[in-house]
């Protein structure tokens, strides 16, 4: 398992420092850092749903927590840039454990629920609140600048994307072989023998929704820093649902497959511009034929086919 962490991390290391020699332009730097920001988030929310085996279809909520902390910080409170996108994860880490405490309690598409309406309730202060969050046109976003160092170009932003999900990657790997991970595993296996073991369910529940709530504001940070700019669909229903999108074409449970469903939705759109108007539907019919196919998702998939017993 140890040497299993060490070579996904390598790998990752490895295809972050080779793509930018095959790079003909800037324009391909600034698609993989947006590959690299949504698996980080997707990293996050697969350690709720893929370890853990929960629900959630309000994610987005806590991405746009995440990146209107990055803009409001520094335009309201003249805090630096780093400083917001730190106090955006305490506040999305804060919020998911006050308001997880009562819906983790409940199960199946009835927590899906649940955590859809949180998500739409929080886009909806987005989108009301304009005296500070600008409403439905968004606002502008500073640059991330640490010890006078500004992130501004794509290739700065490339690199700082891609140290970020590799220490996320690496957090997570590593959270299997905790007592944390362990029960992860127990809880997504069967909550009831977690629970006769004496593994605390619901506070389980809760480590894992709040773990996955920093990541994704973090990433949500990353993402309004790297665009200048944000809107109140960072927090949307469609931008949940590309999150557990990623999570579950990828391959529920993979870090790999994050990465890899990440680059399916991010990158897929860039190479069907070429249908136009019938862009959303070849995206939307592809998945779909994804998953009939490959229910398990991509990355258990192809390694079914390729690892013969």
């Amino acid at each position: 398992m140890l040497n299993n962490r060490y070579a996904i991390v390598v790998a990752l290391a490895a295809i972050v420092a080779i793509l930018p020699l095959t790079f003909p332009s800037s324009y391909y730097l600034r698609v993989a850092s947006l590959v690299w920001v949504s698996a980080f988030a997707a990293i996050g929310l697969n350690v709720l749903m893929g370890k853990a085996g929960q629900v959630s279809l309000g994610h987005a909520a806590f991405f746009g927590i995440g990146a209107y902390s990055a803009a409001i910080g520094p335009a309201h409170f003249g805090l630096p840039s780093w400083a917001s996108l730190v106090t955006g994860g305490f506040i999305s880490g804060a919020l998911a454990y006050f308001v997880g405490r009562p819906i983790l309690r409940l199960k199946g598409h009835y927590l899906a629920i649940a955590t859809l309406g949180f998500g739409v309730l929080v886009a909806l202060v987005i989108t009301t609140e304009s005296r500070w969050t600008g409403g439905p046109d968004g606002m502008s976003v500073a640059k991330l600048t640490v010890f006078g160092w500004r992130a501004s170009s794509a290739t700065a932003w490339y690199w700082l994307s891609g140290a970020f999900l590799i220490a996320g990657a690496w957090i997570a790997l590593n959270l299997d072989d905790t007592p944390t991970g362990r029960s992860f595993l127990a809880l997504h296996d069967s909550e009831i023998a977690a629970r006769v073991v004496g593994i605390d369910v619901a506070g389980l529940k809760l480590r894992a929704f709040v773990i996955a709530a920093v990541y994704g504001s973090i990433a949500g940070s990353l993402l309004a820093m790297m665009n200048g700019f944000v809107s109140p669909d960072q927090a949307g229903f469609q931008h949940s649902v590309e999150l557990v999108t990623m999570v579950v074409l990828g391959g529920l449970g993979s870090i790999v497959g994050c990465v890899v469903g990440a680059a399916v939705l991010v990158v897929l759109p860039q190479l069907l511009t070429v249908f136009q108007e019938y862009e959303n539907l070849m995206l939307g019919f592809i998945i779909i034929v994804s998953m009939v196919f490959m229910r398990d998702g991509i990355v258990p998939m192809a390694r079914k086919l390729t690892v013969r017993p």
